[in-house]
């Protein structure tokens, strides 16, 4: 049975219930660049099956803009935006709403990143966002020095095969020098909690109202938020999960 030495936690969803800034920035983005698209949330709650924002509005343009209703012919009626350009305006729109400071993080998150810390276990966080907005999240609420509370960052930058693919974890347990039965991951989504697994990670979800419905089968433990969690419970939870 291997000890807990680290936790790994996801961004988006997770530290902050983001997904909400998000969905304004993709919307402000669309206007910005003239194009006739509006996200409202229901639509965006099925969007986020797909991880990564290109990749969501690629989706959104080949399965929605460009569905053909008759299902005859299956050939694009819209052309692509220059997705790269798009993303850059939408990323911008969330990092100016971010810095403003408005969105706290999630009940509990400070709380266990500072007892983490104290009794010994390393902090890395494994993503599919990029580093620009992580910085945004972060910075006004851990304030400058944010980045020294985790050994390891990976995100959209370094690890581009988005969750639930697993190679942002691997290379996360690469960089720790970690077996993946010494870690636990905190996740909020089915996709991240795939990837996790799929690294061999034990993961402990804890769902926003973006993800609820989510299949979270295979999860160590589904909780409303870290809120009451302690250190020894986390503990105590991986060793059931590598006894």
């Amino acid at each position: 049975m291997a000890d807990l030495q680290a936790l790994i936690f996801d961004v988006d969803g997770t530290l902050a219930d983001t997904e909400g800034a998000h969905l304004a920035a993709f919307n402000q983005a669309f206007a910005s660049a003239g194009l006739p698209w509006r996200w409202d949330e229901s639509l965006y709650i099925s969007l986020l099956e797909v991880s990564g924002g290109k990749e969501r509005m690629a989706h959104y343009l080949a399965h929605h803009v460009n569905r053909d209703p008759a299902g005859a012919s299956g050939e694009s009626t819209a052309i692509a935006p220059d997705f790269d350009a798009l993303h850059a305006i939408k990323t911008t729109a969330y990092t100016q709403q971010m810095r403003a400071g408005a969105l706290a993080l999630r009940p509990g998150i400070e709380a266990m990143l500072a007892a983490a810390r104290e009794s010994g276990l390393r902090l890395a966080i494994a993503t599919t966002t990029t580093e620009a907005n992580i910085d945004a999240l972060l910075q006004p609420r851990l304030g400058p020095e944010w980045s020294q509370h985790f050994e390891v960052i990976e995100h959209a930058g370094t690890a581009p095969r988005k969750k639930p693919d697993s190679q942002v974890y691997r290379q996360t347990l690469q960089r720790l020098g970690l077996a993946a039965t010494a870690c636990l991951a905190i996740e909020d989504s089915a996709n991240g909690l795939q990837a996790a697994l799929g690294a061999g990670i034990a993961t402990i979800i804890t769902p926003n109202p973006f993800t609820a419905h989510h299949n979270f089968k295979g999860a160590l433990r589904i909780l409303p938020s870290l809120e009451s969690t302690a250190i020894a419970d986390l503990h105590r939870w991986h060793a059931d999960a590598t006894r």
